[in-house]
């Protein structure tokens, strides 16, 4: 008898080099970056200091831009190599005063983290690797702060679809995006927009901005292109016009708690 496949979360405990020079090093990275800085400005620049979560944080470059300004960061990430590798970067920026960190997976932060709230939280590129994404947002709830804000980004499968059609990569997109061979750093669980908002509405969280990332790159057809200086500046033009953004490979909503 065959054993269904049982869905896990995915974490990069041996990717640190690979994940920083395929992502963050990139023109994508750039996009990325750009976009969470222009949507998260605001808070970023608040005079009153708030208290952040970082979930899935990676190598921690975007709470960085936190911790510049005098706010305390909470990283975590469920690989250690990962949240070591961010230690090194924020000791090597002289911004360890500004964090704690704790390696732990998405699910068990309440538990970490009880009797703690937070005036932010970040959320990105988690949600994809998750095998039951459906639960993140109710997970998390409990550590956010009155009128709290949640910063979540996710991979879009509208776009994955989207760039495989103009690809003419039909019989993939037939199968329902499902291949045999995994590709180590393309989420296999792309989520639809309007039930990510869904599970946000259930939590009382409403949509503050809501951005497309990459909403061009991706569909450049010459590769070099990717590489122009004023690539950003549209990629930031278009982020929050539709029917662009709904084409961003990955979607950033700024979320507000209301309550």
């Amino acid at each position: 008898m065959t054993v269904p496949h049982k869905p896990h979360d995915r974490a990069f405990a041996d990717d640190v080099a690979r994940f920083e020079k395929n992502i963050y090093q990139t023109s994508k990275g750039v996009i990325r970056q750009a976009v969470l800085a222009a949507d998260l400005a605001a808070l970023i620049a608040s005079e009153k200091p708030l208290r952040v979560l970082d979930v899935g944080a990676g190598i921690g470059q975007v709470n960085q831009l936190f911790a510049r300004q005098g706010h305390q960061v909470v990283h975590t990430d469920i690989a250690p190599q990962m949240v070591q590798a961010a230690q090194q970067a924020h000791q090597q920026a002289g911004l360890c005063a500004q964090y704690r960190y704790e390696v732990a997976g998405l699910q068990a932060l309440p538990e970490r983290l009880a009797g703690q709230t937070f005036d932010v939280i970040l959320c990105h590129a988690v949600l994809e690797w998750l095998a039951q994404p459906e639960r993140a947002l109710a997970t998390l709830r409990p550590l956010l702060a009155e009128q709290g804000w949640v910063s979540l980004m996710f991979y879009n499968r509208r776009a994955k679809e989207m760039a495989n059609l103009v690809y003419g990569n039909f019989d993939y997109v037939r199968a329902g995006l499902e291949v045999k061979k995994k590709v180590r750093f393309s989420p296999q669980r792309p989520l639809y927009i309007e039930h990510v908002k869904d599970w946000a509405l259930a939590q009382q969280l409403t949509v503050f901005k809501h951005s497309g990332v990459r909403c061009i790159h991706d569909y450049l057809r010459e590769r070099e292109d990717q590489a122009r200086d004023d690539l950003v500046a549209m990629e930031l033009l278009y982020r929050q016009q539709d029917p662009f953004r709904q084409l961003g490979r990955y979607q950033h909503l700024l979320l507000r708690s209301e309550r």
